[in-house]
C-alpha cells in the first residue's frame, strides 16, 4: 500500500515478538499491528508537513482497516509493536519511547479537553497488556510493565510493574523487571491486601485470648 511506511525496525519486532507469524512475507501482508502501525508512520510525516488532511485521511483508513485508532500527531519511536490492532487507541499529544510493546484493547488518552499536552508519554522498553488504560498527562517510565487491564492515572518510576484498578506499583526486589509481558505472572494487590487482613486479624485473634486469660 503506498499509503503505508513499514520500517525495518518495527518488522524485525513483530519478527521477534509474535511467535504466530511464518515469515516476513506473512508479516507484511497480514499482521494488523504491523499494518497500524506503518500507516501511523505514513500518516506522522504528512501531519509533520503540514498536510493534516491527508495525514487524518491515512489514520481514518487505518482505523477502519485495523481497528486501531493512532493520531498522526502523536510521536512514536522506533521498534514499535502492537499484537492485535484491534481497539488501540492513542492519543494526538502522546509521546512513545523506543522498543515499546503494547496489547489490544490499549488506550493512551486524555482526560481533559484542553489543547496543550494531554496524553501519556511511554518511555522505552515499556510492556503495555491487553484492556490497559493510560490517562492523561502523566510519565510512564522506561523498563514498565503494566498488566493487563490495568487503568493507571499517575506517574510510573522507572523498572516497575503496575497492575489493578486503579493501577498499583509493584518493584520485584526493587530490580529492572523482564520486559516480556506474561500475564500469567503478575503480582495481584486485592489478594497481597487480603493477605495482610488475614495476618492482621489473627494478630488480633491472638490479642484477645491473651485478654481473656
Amino acid at each position: 500500500m503506498s499509503d503505508m511506511r513499514i520500517l525495518p525496525e518495527d518488522l524485525a519486532a513483530v519478527m521477534e515478538h509474535d511467535p504466530a507469524i511464518i515469515d516476513e512475507e506473512d508479516a507484511v501482508n497480514f499482521h494488523t499491528g504491523l499494518h497500524a502501525v506503518a500507516m501511523y508512520r505514513e500518516s506522522h510525516e504528512l501531519w509533520l508537513q503540514g498536510k493534516q488532511k491527508e495525514a487524518r485521511a491515512i489514520n481514518y483508513k487505518a482505523h477502519m482497516l485495523t481497528g486501531a485508532d493512532i493520531h498522526p500527531g502523536a510521536t512514536i519511536g522506533k521498534s514499535f509493536f502492537i499484537d492485535h490492532a484491534t481497539g488501540v487507541v492513542i492519543g494526538e499529544t502522546a509521546v512513545i519511547g523506543d522498543h515499546v510493546m503494547i496489547y489490544q484493547g490499549v488506550t493512551l488518552g486524555g482526560v481533559s479537553t484542553s489543547k496543550g499536552k494531554r496524553h501519556p508519554t511511554v518511555g522505552n522498553n515499556v510492556v503495555i497488556g491487553a484492556n490497559a488504560t493510560v490517562l492523561g498527562n502523566i510519565r510512564i517510565g522506561n523498563n514498565v510493565r503494566i498488566g493487563a487491564g490495568s487503568v493507571v492515572v499517575k506517574d510510573v518510576p522507572d523498572d516497575c510493574t503496575v497492575v489493578g484498578v486503579p493501577g498499583k506499583i509493584t518493584k520485584r526486589k526493587g530490580v529492572c523487571v523482564d520486559t516480556e509481558l506474561r500475564h500469567d505472572d503478575l503480582p495481584d494487590p486485592v489478594k497481597e491486601k487480603f493477605s495482610e487482613l488475614e495476618k492482621e486479624i489473627r494478630e488480633l485473634k491472638k490479642r484477645l485470648e491473651h485478654l481473656e486469660r
